[in-house]
């Protein structure tokens, strides 16, 4: 199994602790009180642990009609949806192992990528100007994140992304976009690599996500070095 950063794995260890409901053929259920309100289930799938849910209290008393040590993944999804409860698609968690982020600190950056800052906000503005607006939502990269990086072809901003900590922990959430007219020149692959090691050097982990059926975004993230660690669901804002 890939080796990554003890950051990485007890976060999501922690986050799906509990007390045990139902446990049975890589299918774990655990309620723990630390869930908030506005997010009372997630649901985490990996090649390691299968498929584990945790629940908030609430929501466990809510659901307790349905549940108990026969409760499979399909019931307890129903019992969800019964109760309102809708979860986003999943998202793919990227980082990197512990091994290529050895072999990424020992890079360093093409001449064209860098740090971006507020004396690039002209570049910026005209470089989301030349973005979709569906692009600019699905990448949410900000020149006012935590930190932000980019490509230039010549003068032109052609590919950026932005990092913030996550959820309070020492993981930083990457976003990323290239203009669809420079698409498929190799910069998102060195701008992500070179925002990663910054964020390396940083003490931060850094954490790709995508939705499973965003092809290409899925293949950044292997060309980018980035290892696949799960598949995460949460309620949607909508659910």
């Amino acid at each position: 199994m890939p080796s990554f950063s003890h950051e990485i794995t007890d976060f999501w260890s922690a986050s799906f602790a509990g007390d045990v409901l139902a446990s049975a053929d890589r299918f774990t259920v655990t309620v723990n009180s630390d869930l908030e309100e506005d997010s009372p289930a997630m649901v985490l799938h990996t090649a390691e642990n299968g498929v584990r849910a945790v629940l908030s209290p609430g929501l466990a008393a809510a659901l307790s009609p349905t549940t108990g040590q026969g409760l499979t993944e399909a019931a307890l999804r129903q019992a969800l949806s019964n109760a309102g409860i809708v979860l986003n698609g999943a998202d793919n968690l990227f980082y990197f192992t512990e091994a290529d982020k050895a072999v990424l600190l020992r890079e360093t950056s093409s001449d064209h990528v860098r740090a971006l800052t507020t004396e690039d906000a002209a570049a910026f503005a005209q470089f989301q100007g030349s973005a979709s607006e569906e692009d600019l939502d699905a990448a949410y990269v900000e020149l006012d994140h935590w930190l932000v990086y980019g490509a230039f072809y010549g003068d032109r901003l052609v590919c950026a992304a932005s990092m913030y900590p996550w959820q309070e922990r020492q993981i930083a959430d990457l976003g990323v976009l290239t203009l669809a007219s420079d698409r498929g020149r190799g910069h998102a692959r060195k701008v992500v690599r070179a925002i990663s090691r910054a964020a390396h050097e940083r003490g931060y982990q850094p954490q790709y996500r995508c939705q499973l059926d965003n092809h290409a975004s899925v293949a950044l993230a292997g060309a980018a070095g980035l290892t696949l660690f799960g598949q995460w669901e949460a309620p949607s804002e909508e659910g």
